[in-house]
């Protein structure tokens, strides 16, 4: 029995490590989601360095309580079969996973977050946080937004000069 225990506790200290390191800790219901579907899941979310756990509700809330950031935390909503997905990089990458792959998998659905700084997102907020663009898509549009002045000024200034050099042609069509 001792070794179950001791099991239990390295689970517990591993988790309390994953959900302090982790930027948002995505929880997810899976109830009828097929175990193929799960495991393309995983395989889809390491390409984006994010982990996906089944883990016993009981011990992710054992794992919170023990932590005097996430003490407070309610966990009432960790109920039923659920997923916790962590991801070190970013807040949204996981919740993107997620939902993009609930667009195939109906049965799949986000339920809430947690963030690592102790504050409990609800399930329309860790949704909204899914819709989101990543860091990359945030920085390309951000490149493009100051790129545009730039590119219609260059436009502007090519269009001038279009403009002189058809004048002179014209004018040199007509002298000769």
């Amino acid at each position: 029995m001792a070794l179950v225990r001791e099991k239990k506790n390295q689970i517990v200290d591993e988790l309390n490590s994953s959900i302090v390191n982790s930027k948002m800790t995505v929880v997810a219901e899976y109830k009828g989601t097929p175990v193929k579907a799960l495991q393309q899941l995983r395989r889809d979310a390491r390409d984006t360095n994010t982990t996906i756990k089944v883990i016993k509700n009981r011990l992710v809330v054992k794992a919170l309580q023990n932590n005097p950031v996430f003490k407070d935390i309610d966990t009432s909503l960790l109920n039923g079969m659920l997923l916790y997905v962590f991801n070190d990089e970013d807040e949204v990458t996981g919740a993107q996973t997620i939902a993009k792959f609930a667009k195939t998998q109906p049965t799949l659905q986000i339920i809430g977050a947690i963030t690592n700084s102790g504050e409990l997102i609800s399930k329309a907020d860790a949704n909204a946080i899914a819709a989101l663009p990543s860091k990359d898509q945030l920085r390309g549009m951000l490149v493009g937004t100051i790129a545009a002045p730039l590119t219609g000024f260059v436009g502007v200034l090519s269009g001038n000069i279009r403009s002189l050099f058809n004048v002179l042609n014209a004018r040199a069509d007509n002298i000769s």
